[in-house]
This record gives structure tokens, sequence and C-alpha cells, in this order.
């Protein structure tokens, strides 16, 4: 089996395409390395360029047209950046998916499985969610992948493709195999942060203390990048049941079923490393929000999928990484 994976060169995409090597799957890449990495394409199919590219994307299918589905994984994702540049979020993440889709639809490419996100749900008072939470983004990346979702259901309800959304909040971790893991030497996650304090002696800046939580702090759902990647094997294995008798697009939550807070998650790194952390309190960043976890009932039932890794094999994993990635990127 082939597979068509956009952001194949990103960290969710290569985890997606390590595990489908490691499956029989070949993975075929489609990236513009905007924010990908060459080095996650080595020894695999990669074709470099943008998905609005119609002529590259015949390319690809006219040279691979054993391709039996798309994983669909390009689009910026950072918070802060998309309120400070909502017009290339919007550009990036809505009108070249749309593009993209006509490509897929004119190729006879009718199975895709969109790696969308949970964070436009409007979590309920316990900041839980599931697949009927209301839908409130506070931020303009996530409202891209809402209006994605909104656009590829209008899509699929008179074309000939399926889509399945996968939603997701807060990957962590590396291929534990360390094949790849996040491309950026200082990301802006929480989990980065600590990471960048470790390293640097610093303290360790909790951005936000006054949230309605238990603690003040944000709540997340953090969960291991390979559970990721298992998930989305899980969805193409599944994907014609799933979407059998007439149905033309679902979407299903992933996640580990358990909140994190910041406070929470600074308490389980400290557990795996010899000093613990310095802490200093600080504003909201613009578009933070308390935030949400999920409910992922569907997940097992439709797929037959649970998270293995714990938060503690996130963190290892990440620290793992951090110490292994200078030797695979130059940047």
């Amino acid at each position: 089996m082939k597979v068509l994976i956009s952001g194949g060169a990103g960290f969710i995409g290569s985890t997606i395409a390590s595990a489908c090597i490691d499956a029989g799957i070949t993975p075929v890449i489609l990236d513009s390395l905007v924010t990908g990495r060459r080095e996650f394409t080595e020894g695999r199919t990669f074709f470099e360029g943008d998905i609005a590219d119609g002529a590259l994307v015949d390319t690809v299918f006219a040279e691979h047209p054993e391709i039996e589905a798309v994983i669909h994984c390009a689009a910026l994702i950072v918070v802060p950046d998309s309120v400070s540049n909502p017009v290339g979020y919007y550009e990036a993440n809505v009108s070249k998916s749309l593009a993209f889709v006509s490509h897929l639809l004119r190729n006879g490419c009718g199975r895709l499985i969109f790696s969308s996100s949970a964070s436009f749900y409007e979590p309920g008072p316990d900041f839980s969610v599931d697949e009927n939470s209301g839908i409130d983004p506070q931020s303009p990346y996530a409202r891209t992948k809402a209006i994605c979702e909104t656009m590829f259901a209008d899509i699929a309800a008179t074309q000939d493709i399926r889509i399945l959304s996968l939603r997701y909040f807060n990957p962590v971790g590396a291929d534990p195999k360390m094949r790849t893991g996040l491309q950026l030497r200082r990301p802006s996650h929480a989990l980065g942060k600590m990471i960048e304090a470790l390293e640097e002696s610093t303290p360790f800046k909790v951005t936000g203390t006054d949230y309605p939580t238990r603690d003040g702090s944000g709540i997340r759902d953090y969960i291991h990048v390979w559970d990721l990647a298992t998930a989305h094997l899980a969805a193409l294995r599944a994907f014609d049941t799933v979407l059998g008798e007439g149905r033309r697009t679902t979407a299903i939550n992933l996640g580990t079923g358990t909140g994190t807070t910041v406070n929470e998650l600074l308490e389980a790194f400290n557990s795996t490393i010899e000093t613990p952390l310095t802490v200093v309190h600080t504003e909201r960043r613009p578009g933070d929000v308390a935030g949400a976890f999920t409910r992922s009932a569907r997940a097992q039932e439709l797929l037959g999928w649970e998270p293995a890794y714990s938060l503690v094999e996130g963190i290892r994993h990440s620290l793992e990484w951090t110490a292994h990635r200078d030797r695979i990127l130059a940047d």
C-alpha cells in the first residue's frame, strides 16, 4: 500500500511516515520544506513543493498511481504566529488546502485523512471535550482548522471523496527510534520551553496563572507523537469501515483522556531530571486559552486505538531527541 503524506517532512508527518514504513506501508512525501526538514525525507520517496501546485500533485499521482489514500498534515501551527499573521495562516492552511483537495479530486483520490486539531472546541466545565462538543475557536490557527473541516464536508457531500478528520491537542516526544522529532531547536510550547530552561540554566516561565483550572495554570492534553502516528495508521486501516454505508465525513478525537496542567507538566518534567527547574510566573501569551483535554472513546470504538505511552515517557523521548537532534539536523 502507498499513502501520500502532505507535510511529511514535518514533526508529525515524518513520524507518521516512519510508522508507515514500520508497518509495511510505503509513504510518498510532499513537502515545501517551509517548516519541514529535508533530513526527515532521506531514504523516502520525496517530492519538494507546495500542496497548491497542481502540476506537481499531478506528477506525484502519475509516478505513483498505487497511492490509495492521502494523510494531510501540511499546515502552519503556532498559535501566537497565527495571531500576528492571520493572512499567512489562512492562505497556508485554508486556501492551499482547498487547492490541494481539488488536485486530489482531479487525480481520482477518494480517501483523505485530515490531521486536524481539537483546539477549536468549546470545552465543558471540566475542560473536557468530545466530538459533539461545541466549536468555538480562540485563535486564527484554530479557526483555520475548523474552516477546513467545514469546507471538506461541503466538498465530500457531492464529490467523489471521503474525509476522516483526526482531532488532537499537544504532541510530545519523538520517534522512539530517534529517526525524527521536533525540527525546531527552540519550540514555543511549554515542554520545549522547559527543555530550553534546562539547557540554559534559566527559570521556566509559566505563562498565565489565573485560569479557572485546578491550579491556575493552563490545562492541555499531551499525547505522544508516536501514539498519534499509530492512530493515523489505524485510521488508514479502518477507513472504509468507518466511512461505509454512505457516510462521507466524520471526526475522531485522539487524546489521553486526561488533562495535565502546566504545573503538573512541570512536576513530571522535574521527575525526569536531576535538578528541578526554577519557576517564574508571567502574563498569558496572545491567543492562549485555559485549554482542554479530549475524551477519546470514539477512537477506541471505531479505530481500536488507545495511547500506549505515558506523559513521562513523552518527556524522556523529547529530552533524548534534544540530545540527538543536532547529529541529524544541520542548521
